[in-house]
């Protein structure tokens, strides 16, 4: 399974890369690296994380108040 990202969703990554980076340097790193292992997780085990709306699901970002909102598209999840 692959996924991508709605470009909303990509530039609020990259926002709160920025931010966390502002914050202390190389805690932006830290967020991404957290992120995308939310993302991992939500790829090995689709069904695993709680439902919000519909289809669109939530896997939680560890270290960070954050979570990967992503919905199920045939062979990929897409972040949202």
């Amino acid at each position: 399974m692959s996924f991508r990202f709605h470009p909303d969703a990509e530039t609020e990554l990259s926002e709160g890369v920025d931010y966390y980076e502002e914050v202390e340097p190389g805690l932006g790193q830290d967020f991404a690296v957290e992120v995308y292992s939310a993302i991992q997780r939500a790829l090995a085990y689709p069904h695993a994380w709680t439902v919000l709306d519909g289809e669109v699901r939530r896997a939680l970002v560890r270290r960070f108040p954050y979570g990967v909102l992503y919905a199920e598209d045939d062979d990929e999840i897409v972040i949202v």
